[in-house]
Parts: C-alpha cells; structure tokens; sequence
C-alpha cells in the first residue's frame, strides 16, 4: 500500500486511482443534449488536450481561460469547441483539468473521448475527480461524500443541507472537538513518559469538563439524523384505511392532480401507488394502499398483505376514515391495530361534507384533522400537520445536521468511547484512559477522511457517477 501525507495526516493511496495518469469522462448525462462537457485531470490534461486542438496554444495559456477552437483528428475537423482550462493547484482536483464544452452529439461525444485516450487519458473510473480532490487534499471525506449529496438532491432543504456540509461546515465542527482531544491525549502521553514519577499533566477535572461537553455535541449530532436524514431521502408516508374511506382521493387532492383511480366501489385500490409530495422543501413519498379488511379473494388479500408492510416501513402514517360511516368500536380498533412504536400516526376524518355540525362537533377522536378531500376542504391544514410531524419545528439548515449513516455509526462509536473515558476518568491508570481517548480519535477520524482505509474508499467513491 502507498502511503501520501495530506495536511499532516496519513491517507492510503487506494487501488482505484493513480494520481501519475491523466483521465477523462463525461462531466454531463449521456443522452442528445445541447451540449456536452469532456473532462480531463491529471498532469497530461492540458498537453493532451492540446494535442487535438486547432486553435491558441493551450500548454501557454494561464487558468481559468477559456479558449474557442475545433477538436481535429489529423485534418478531419469533429466540432467546434470552448476548452476551459484550470492550472494546478487551482482546480476541483488540484491537478491539470480540462473541460471540453462540445455540441451534445453522441456520436461527438464518444469521437473526442475516444481520441484522447488515444493521446495518452484513460477512462475515469467512478468518482475518481472527487476522490483525487480528496486525496490531493482539496476537500475532506466527508466534503467528498457532500458532493455526492449535493448532485443527488431533489428539493430545497436537500440541496441547503449538502451544499453546508460541502463548504466544511460539518468538518469544521468535528475539527474542532478533534483537536480538543488531541490536546489531552497528548498530555496523557506525557504522563506515560513520567509514569515512575506520578505526575500529572492532564487536568482529569478539565478533562472531565471537555468530554461531557464533547458528547453533549455529539448527542446532538446523533439526534439530529431523524430529521438529517428525512430531508435527504424524503419521509415514507403511508395513507392507509378501510375501503372507501377516500384514501385515493386524499391522494389526487394533495397533489392537486388526478393520480389515482377514484371508485365507490370498495377495494378499488389493489396495489400501492407511490407518488412525491414536496411540502417546504421536503420531500414526502406518498404511499396510497389497498384497504385494510377481510380480503374477498386472493388478488385482495396480496394488496393487503403489502398495505401491512408499507406501514411497516413507513415513518409516517396517515390513517383516513369515513367520518360519516365509521363506528367508534371500528375507529378504535383500527388505531389500536395500526401503532407502531417508531411510526407517527396522523388521524383524518375524511368526508366532512356530508356530515351536519352536530355530528362533526361529536366526531370521536378529539385530534382528528377534518376534512372533505373530495371537496378539497382543510387539506393545507392536513399538508402543514405532515410537514410538521416529520419536522417538529427542528429544521434549521443553518444548524449542523446529520445526513449520512456512515457518519452516524462513527458518531455512536465515539459516544460509546467517549463514555468509557467518563467511567474510568477517576479510577483507571492513564494508558487506558489514552487508549479510549484514541478510540474516539480514530472513530472522528473516519468521518472527515483523516483515518481511512482502500476499502472505505472504494465503497464511498464507487457509489459516484463517473465523471464527478
């Protein structure tokens, strides 16, 4: 294994990449488009470049220019281009990158990437410019994995969320808690020095002081993945009832269009229909099912089956009735047959419009939301009840958020850590303190990327899109 120094920390140079070749990929989807963006980074990038463009010297240009040209091969001209070009140290990799702006033609496309790997480039495997970034020391792991966050963010708070964590916001944090540590682990080292001599170096009150504070932060940033992580993949949310309760109209009347087939016939609804629902920058995966009863045959009784999962899989619950037929003995039943402990339930009278204001004033179940999705009354108050069972008045972006499940199990490993120290603070010989210290080290450290190994590398930088 070879090992780089980057920053003053030791990172393996992983098997996937070698820093000494130049490579090139697609910056832009595959497909007809308008235009296409080639990418090249390495330390051949700009001469390889060059070698196929007709236009300025690109080996004599200083960065950040941009150059119009034709990319040629021999005297066949493939098209006219824009070559950006971006000199080491100052570019997304920190090495030599060049982006060849072409007309979107496939068949142009595959043309210029193919001709420059004739001339020296190699295809990009994924990830491999954000891992050279990486190891090049322009960004840290977990900036790295923000990239990943960022280009497969689909609402507002997703994107707000990634593009914090990618501009250091997270990493500087656990710098910071880092470097706390360092401090007294190094100072206990000292007293292993002196063992013979009984000397104490490090304050074990203030040692104390910071690993409370410490695992304070960490605590929060444990909790905070609930929301972290509803905000980047959206909240299952299930709408379940019996037949013809109106689930599927609740359905066409949140998305304000008409998705689900609407029947009085009960058991309309056989299998799941899934459909996004974006509410304040978050989004939900509404999940309207089969309703539940006794299945009259078998095609009903699979959807049934899958209603009961989807529950079960679920973060959110949207339990409909038909306030104007429903008992309270079959209101209760069902709510007591539906809870589960790690799922929110919503309750939802549907049908108000056909009851009269006594009977809507005695309506069983005091917390009920009511509404007539068939006239589309009170679903904005519905919409805001889904928002805020899901964000609880939490969601600042501003605030650090844990959005990623790798971070969290490296968080966990270092509270667990963190609270051997507290346990044996007044009664364990300084080495064992040390080494809980450095466990906790070592876990902060795989988060930012200051302690990694080929495998966590490749399984992060696999998971990217080649060309990025």
């Amino acid at each position: 294994m070879v090992i780089t120094i980057v920053d003053g920390n030791l990172r393996p140079l992983p098997a996937m990449t070698n820093t000494e070749e130049t490579i090139v990929a697609l910056a832009t989807p595959t497909g007809i488009g308008a235009i296409g963006v080639i990418r090249l980074s390495g330390p051949d990038a700009i001469t390889i470049a060059d070698s196929i463009f007709k236009g300025k010297d690109l080996t004599k240009q200083p960065s950040h220019t941009i150059h119009f040209g034709n990319i040629v091969d021999g005297d066949a001209i493939l098209d006219e281009v824009l070559v950006s070009l971006f000199v080491t140290p100052k570019s997304y990799t920190r090495e030599n990158v060049v982006e060849i702006s072409c007309h979107g033609s496939a068949y142009i496309l595959e043309s210029i990437i193919k001709l420059l790997i004739k001339r020296g480039a190699r295809s990009a495997k994924p990830g491999e410019f954000t891992l050279r970034a990486f190891m090049n020391g322009q960004m840290d792991l977990s900036q790295a994995e923000a990239v990943a966050d960022l280009i497969a963010s689909n609402s507002k708070a997703s994107q707000q969320v990634a593009l914090q964590q990618l501009r250091g916001g997270f990493s500087n944090q656990l710098q910071t808690l880092r470097d706390q540590l360092v401090q007294f682990a190094s100072l206990i080292e000292l007293e292993l020095d002196f063992a013979e001599e009984d000397v104490e170096f490090a304050n074990r009150d203030q040692l104390k002081k910071l690993i409370y504070e410490i695992v304070r932060v960490i605590s929060a940033l444990i909790q905070s993945f609930e929301l972290g992580n509803a905000i980047k993949q959206g909240v299952n949310t299930v709408i379940a009832g019996r037949p013809n309760a109106g689930k599927s109209t609740l359905l066409n009347a949140l998305l304000n269009e008409e998705r689900a087939i609407v029947s009085h016939i009960p058991g309309t609804t056989r299998d799941t229909i899934e459909e996004v629902l974006n509410i304040n920058g978050i989004n939900f995966r509404l999940i309207d099912t089969a309703g539940i009863r006794e299945a009259t045959d078998a095609i009903e009784k699979i959807g049934v089956e899958r209603t009961m999962e989807k529950i079960n899989q679920s973060a959110l619950l949207v339990y409909v009735y038909d306030a104007a037929q429903i008992t309270i003995e079959e209101l209760n039943s069902d709510l007591e047959s539906l809870q589960r402990p790690d799922v929110t339930m919503l309750v939802v009278a549907n049908k108000a419009d056909l009851l009269t204001p006594e009977q809507l004033s005695a309506l069983p179940h005091s917390q009920a939301i009511i509404i007539s999705a068939k006239e589309k009354t009170h679903i904005d108050e519905l919409k805001s009840k889904i928002y805020h069972s899901a964000v609880k008045d939490q969601l600042d972006v501003n605030e650090m958020l844990v959005t990623n499940i790798r971070h969290l199990e490296a968080l966990q490993k270092t509270e667990e850590a963190l609270a051997r120290v507290l346990n044996g603070i007044d009664t364990v010989t300084s080495d064992f303190l040390s080494m809980d210290i450095k466990q906790a080290l070592h876990y902060l450290g795989e988060i930012t990327g200051a302690v990694t190994t080929d495998d966590l590398l490749e399984n992060i930088f696999s998971k990217f899109c080649i060309g990025k």
